[in-house]
């Protein structure tokens, strides 16, 4: 059995037996649940017990109307639940107290999936945009899957930073790049050609066009010849751009040949540089999504990455993102988006992310704790582990 499936019978087990368990997993939301059955027999038992249920405050033993109304509600919202699949679950718990550990488990699994289910959603809305030519999908499914990623962390109890993944890539991050299209290297032939014609066009798209953008290694050295002539201030033609590139080795290295550089430059386009940077744009920034939606689904797929881990590593994935859409909105004159920031407030961390922490690190030894630095509220009453059903 897989440990997510048993971890997520344990945890119910454990508040079947002992519905306080509850007040130490106030962290775990029905939807961190792989399995539906499980999913609404915890959203039962949260609202049993939200409701003050009767055996809550039953002496002795816990009464057995605790597992039958508890099964009764989660029928309401799934099929296939019996009593003696919820008697299944109470066996399947090794240790009550155990049960904040167990929910722990629980959200990694869906911390895990839910990243990689937001990354596919944002690798098909860069494949639409891609081919309709736009991006406001992919900006908006960006933006989701970057709130995803700061909420996981604030459950969690990390700081949402993004972090560099250490030691070499695996196997999952040898993904084949976008294919490019005939579109695409049109577009970026034609704006080397409006560019070597017309240098003055340059002031239109330097400020927010780089090499990286082109989807062809060949375009993007040549700009970056056009770029260096530009920045030095001097003659762009066909001679000084080919001397250019000489000095750069494109000659030389294979990248590029004197007739390809020749049919670039004498490539009498009629057209604004400003237009086909703006497509050349487009497609740098629907293939970098790609790119990054990739890569943050192959880290959630990764299950040896602890969820911190995986949630800064995921952020630092979405930075080549963040800059491409930077430029973009530079390119179209809107005001850039804030950086992400990390800081602490002054006052310390936030409550949510305190008691999430506190609830994944709960001591289990009956060994006192140091004393703590500040308020830690009072537990709640702790019901004899084990009271059974009658």
């Amino acid at each position: 059995m897989h440990p997510l499936l048993s971890a997520e019978q344990a945890v119910l087990g454990a508040v079947l037996l002992d519905p306080d368990q509850l007040s130490h997993l106030g962290w775990l939301a029905p939807d961190h649940f792989y399995r539906p059955v499980h999913q609404a027999l915890f959203g039962a038992l949260r609202k049993l017990h939200g409701d003050g249920h009767p055996a809550l405050s039953a002496d002795g033993p816990l009464p057995l109307s605790w597992v039958i109304d508890a099964v009764d509600e989660a029928r309401l919202h799934v099929r296939g639940l019996t009593s003696v699949y919820a008697h299944t679950l109470i066996q399947a718990c090794p240790r009550i107290e155990h049960a904040p550990v167990y929910g722990r488990m629980v959200l990694e699994g869906a911390i895990h999936r839910t990243i990689a289910q937001h990354a596919i959603g944002l690798h098909q809305a860069a494949r639409a945009d891609a081919v309709q030519g736009e991006v406001e999908r992919v900006l908006r499914r960006a933006d989701v899957l970057t709130g995803v990623l700061t909420d996981l962390a604030r459950r969690w109890g990390t700081d949402p930073r993004p972090v560099a993944p250490t030691g070499a890539p695996t196997a999952a991050w040898a993904v084949p790049p976008t294919v490019q299209t005939d579109q695409v290297a049109e577009d970026e032939r034609f704006l080397l050609a409006v560019l070597t014609e017309q240098p003055r066009a340059m002031d239109e798209v330097a400020a927010w066009l780089r090499p990286g953008d082109f989807a062809d290694p060949a375009h993007g050295r040549l700009y970056r010849c056009l770029s260096a002539l530009h920045h030095r201030g001097e003659p762009i033609d066909r001679i000084t751009l080919l001397w250019e590139a000489q000095r750069r080795g494109l000659l030389s290295d294979g990248t590029l040949s004197g007739e390809q550089l020749a049919a670039v430059c004498d490539g009498m386009v009629p057209g604004s540089a400003d237009w086909f940077g703006h497509r050349v744009m487009r497609h740098s920034l629907t293939r970098t999504a790609a790119a990054s939606a990739r890569a943050v689904r192959a880290l959630a797929e990764d299950e040896v990455l602890v969820p911190g881990r995986l949630i800064n590593h995921a952020l630092h994935a979405l930075d080549p993102l963040a800059e491409v859409r930077t430029r973009w909105a530079i390119a179209n004159g809107s005001p850039t988006r804030k950086p992400r920031t990390s800081a602490p407030s002054a006052g310390g961390p936030p409550p949510a992310r305190v008691q999430a922490a506190r609830a994944r690190s709960t001591p289990l030894a009956a060994a006192s704790p140091p004393a703590p630095t500040g308020p830690i509220p009072a537990p709640a009453a702790a019901r004899p582990p084990a009271r059974g059903h009658h």
